[in-house]
């Protein structure tokens, strides 16, 4: 079994946030089971260590309502003490009575341990249960006060391996004559620009030659609409960061797909490459001009 194997398990109190952190670790790249049974935690760990590298980071959400699970969780890691290989790490999240009450009024759902009590009645009972676990935890949060993305943004700071790649800037090339694309955060429309369609030597060629990419990019509206479009993204990127978005894809559009939206699209990413992970989407190049949709 691979070193570097990391296995985090995600308790804590009911309502304090434990799907925000498990989506969290899912953009983490962490291969993520949501309300996984103590009892089947060591055939998860044998599991890891069959699968090499497709399981190296995992982390696994346990709702514990009840002695039977705690005391098949506590055999579960006394077996992982012994375990020179692995040592997993506890996240435990909780809140203070008044917000978990809060949260409970807000959603209009009631605490699993009391069904058809009052909350603070749950609530009790679940923090006498989870206090000797919490004890074992590496790492407690308090989410009282916390924003989901203030949470998010916590557990991503605290378990990622590259900071850097946090946040992806993913820039599109598209043609609108093959419809918008449906998961872009920003479209930019750049049928306004001359177009090397129009020159027939040009018309079977892309934005990624080098003689269409100087055609696009030699006009005073391109490096105008470039100029402008770069320091929009400057100002609007570091803000979009902190709201905790794990990417953002801007789209770049022109008739077809096929010249101008992907010189640009090459141009604005390559703006941003040195402070940012950029990914480069050419949708529609490879859809030649004039062909029916498939």
């Amino acid at each position: 079994m691979s070193t570097d194997m990391e296995l985090v398990i995600i308790t804590g109190m009911s309502g304090a946030g434990k799907t925000v952190a498990i989506q969290s670790f899912e953009d983490l790249g962490f291969f993520c089971v949501d309300n996984l049974p103590p009892t089947l935690l060591p055939k998860f760990l044998e599991l890891m260590k069959e699968s090499g590298d497709k399981m190296n980071r995992v982390a696994v959400v346990m709702d514990l309502r009840g002695r039977e699970f705690f005391d098949s969780l506590f055999q579960a890691l006394d077996r992982f003490d012994k375990d020179e290989l692995l040592k997993p790490r506890i996240l435990f999240l909780e809140a203070d009575d008044q917000a978990l009450v809060r949260r409970y009024k807000e959603t209009r759902r009631s605490h699993p341990l009391a069904p058809e009590g009052l909350p603070m009645d749950g609530i009790k009972q679940e923090r006498l249960l989870l206090a000797e676990l919490k004890g074992r935890a590496q790492t407690i949060y308090n989410t009282s006060n916390l924003k989901p993305r203030e949470l998010r943004e916590k557990i991503l700071q605290e378990f990622s391996v590259n900071k850097q790649s946090l946040f992806t800037v993913n820039v599109m090339s598209f043609g609108f004559k093959h419809g918008l694309p449906i998961d872009a955060d920003l479209v930019f429309d750049v049928r306004f620009l001359p177009n090397p369609h129009y020159i027939d030597h040009m018309r079977a060629q892309t934005g990624l030659d080098e003689e269409v990419s100087e055609y696009v990019m030699k006009w005073t509206e391109t490096k105008k609409f470039l100029e402008k479009t770069v320091d929009l993204l400057q100002f609007m990127l570091p803000h979009y960061k902190r709201e905790g978005k794990s990417q953002l894809v801007i789209a770049i559009g022109c008739t077809g797909g096929q010249h101008r939206s992907v010189a640009l699209t090459e141009q604005i990413a390559r703006a941003f490459a040195k402070d940012y992970h950029t990914q480069i989407t050419h949708r529609d190049i490879h859809k030649k001009q004039g062909l029916p949709k498939t």
